[in-house]
């Protein structure tokens, strides 16, 4: 079972030495959140019952990919993804030149957790189609692939029409595509295109199941191994070995958390709530409890 740190909502002081804090309590992967601006937005929340987002205009969103090159620097088995960057809300070479260079500079530890997004804002700003952005990310996947292969690369598609041309540098390996979402049109495109499936809200052990069944059912679809996925699951329980044990048996390879949401009263009171010591502490109490003992 593989440990990703969800990091989202940590202040942008923080990440450097949470990076460093994170590779030494063995966790395998730090995430991180996209988004671009906050404003008062129209679209719905997906992920709240009143459709409002759980952040308000101070809340952080460094950009990912300067952040994880930050990161990078001063870690050397860590691992980095976005939990999700939402590429079709770019266009498609500024992306491609955004995770070659981290992948490059970070010796190949990126992992590429993408999402269609659901703040349309966000697409009218950046001069893209929030209509179309299911279809392009579709598109995207193996134009970006073909990009990072290096060599001269052309594509004629719906979306994207292109070449030849190259860019550099790119991977010395190939970036995993970790797709998010849990909707019928991300399991599918998790199944059809992906790497792995990574999950981007809480689930609880039903709901999983449910994603699980969906996701091999869609491999078999698409004539696809069963074991063809990576499968990254934030759980909805208490941490501990023996039921991490129990979800590696279903399939799932890794497991997302952020210990110091579980933090004790006392420990808040010691260490102060949102302080990068309190995340310290939890992470190292986490590695302790938890990490050792897989």
């Amino acid at each position: 079972m593989q440990f990703w740190l969800g990091a989202s909502f940590v202040p942008t002081d923080q990440f450097v030495e949470l990076a460093r804090v994170a590779e030494r309590c063995g966790i395998h992967t730090l995430t991180l959140s996209d988004h671009i601006f906050y404003a008062d937005f129209d679209s719905p929340y997906p992920y709240s019952d009143t459709g409002s987002p759980r952040w308000d205009a101070d809340t952080h969103w460094p950009d990912v990919w300067v952040t994880i090159g930050a990161m990078a620097a001063v870690t050397s088995t860590l691992r980095f993804s976005p939990n999700v960057y939402i590429a079709p809300a770019r266009d498609l070479f500024t992306v491609a030149k955004q995770v070659s260079t981290a992948a490059v500079l970070s010796g190949d530890r990126v992992s590429f957790g993408v999402g269609v997004g659901w703040c349309k804002e966000e697409f009218v700003q950046t001069g893209q189609d929030f209509h179309t952005r299911g279809r392009r990310l579709d598109e995207m996947i193996p134009a970006l692939r073909a990009l990072w292969a290096g060599g001269t690369v052309e594509h004629h598609g719906g979306h994207f029409d292109f070449g030849p041309l190259s860019i550099c540098p790119v991977p010395a390996a190939p970036v995993p595509f970790f797709v998010g979402g849990d909707s019928e049109a991300a399991l599918r495109r998790a199944a059809r295109l992906g790497d792995g499936w990574i999950g981007n809200r809480v689930y609880t052990e039903e709901q999983l199941d449910t994603v699980l069944a969906d996701l091999r059912r869609y491999l078999s679809e698409y004539g696809r191994p069963q074991d063809a996925l990576e499968i990254v699951a934030p759980l909805a329980v208490m941490p501990d070995a023996d039921t991490y044990r129990r979800f590696a048996d279903k399939g799932v390879t890794g497991t997302m958390a952020a210990p110091w949401w579980l933090a004790t009263p006392e420990e808040k009171e010691r260490y102060g709530r949102g302080s990068l010591a309190l995340k310290t502490a939890t992470l190292e109490r986490f590695a302790e409890e938890v990490v050792a003992k897989m």
